[in-house]
């Protein structure tokens, strides 16, 4: 900006003399705030923030843990959901630790920040499986295809386990989507309070009609009484298995101990030391003898 000023202040452009006085007044006015200006902004690019992803120091030198664990933690977050939502696009594959990293863009990383990830990070990380030194999204149903889907919902129901989250089908298969949606009718979508949806399996072969006396023998039973452990364990006596809530559990209310009856006053009792030398005289003065 200096430059250009002094230039503009000796173009013929604005030969004028009042014109290139005011040029030059500008130019020599404002150049110690200019070139501070400029320093400032070069001694702001070599800033640790701006020059490398190395972590933070202090004036004394000290490395900054909480900056450098942010950044660490930053990365491996954003390796663990790119990992998901490729295994979700269809890429199954496993990659090394150099494709995801570049892949993610994380070049710039430390080579301790890159064993860290190696030999602690996405070993321990329960969302992603190691298989020959390569890595790949491990989800908790990991299904190829709506196939897969249709099995894993039926093999619950036969075995009493309830639905499956639509969450975690989504985590684990491929398209979820256009696979549930090919599905159609064979599954059934059932919304939580807490707004979690889940599948079941539509068994069709269950679908018949009942007699209306055996409803109204059915709807007879008080059970209002007996809650829900009460009727799970009558139902393993019976041998029959319960199927298992996957809802949130709810924590029981404690209900408040009602106070007893209002307690009796007691009154503090005075002149104790005085008994049998004071005389009763609530029933009149008596009588000299």
């Amino acid at each position: 900006i200096f430059t250009h000023l002094l230039r503009l202040a000796h173009s013929p452009a604005f030969s004028s003399p009042p014109v290139s006085c005011f040029f030059r007044y500008l130019t020599f006015t404002y150049q110690p705030a200019l070139l501070g200006t400029l320093a400032h902004f070069r001694s702001s690019l070599a800033h640790p923030l701006f020059s490398s992803a190395t972590p933070c120091k202090t004036a004394n030198g000290n490395i900054n843990i909480k900056a450098s664990s942010g950044y660490k933690f930053g990365c491996l977050a954003k390796i663990v959901n790119y990992m998901k939502t490729r295994h979700q696009n269809g890429d199954t594959h496993f990659l090394t630790l150099d494709e995801i990293l570049d892949e993610t863009k994380l070049l710039d990383i430390s080579m301790k920040q890159k064993q860290w990830l190696m030999t602690e990070a996405l070993v321990n990380n329960p969302k992603i499986e190691v298989r020959d030194g390569t890595y790949g999204f491990k989800p908790k149903y990991n299904l190829k295809d709506k196939k897969a889907l249709l099995r894993l919902l039926d093999k619950h129901d036969q075995l009493g386990l309830g639905g499956v989250l639509l969450d975690d089908v989504e985590e684990g298969l491929p398209n979820a989507a256009k696979a549930i949606k090919a599905l159609g009718d064979q599954i059934v979508f059932v919304t939580r309070p807490d707004k979690k949806k889940i599948l079941f399996y539509n068994d069709k072969h269950c679908q018949f009609v009942v007699d209306e006396e055996f409803q109204k023998l059915w709807r007879s039973v008080p059970v209002d009484s007996i809650d829900e452990e009460k009727i799970e364990e009558y139902l393993k006596k019976q041998g029959i298995s319960s199927m298992q809530e996957t809802g949130p559990k709810k924590m029981p209310v404690q209900k408040r101990k009602k106070q007893s009856g209002q307690r009796k006053r007691q009154f503090k009792t005075h002149n104790n030391h005085l008994a049998g030398v004071l005389e009763d005289y609530s029933d009149g003065v008596p009588a000299k003898k």
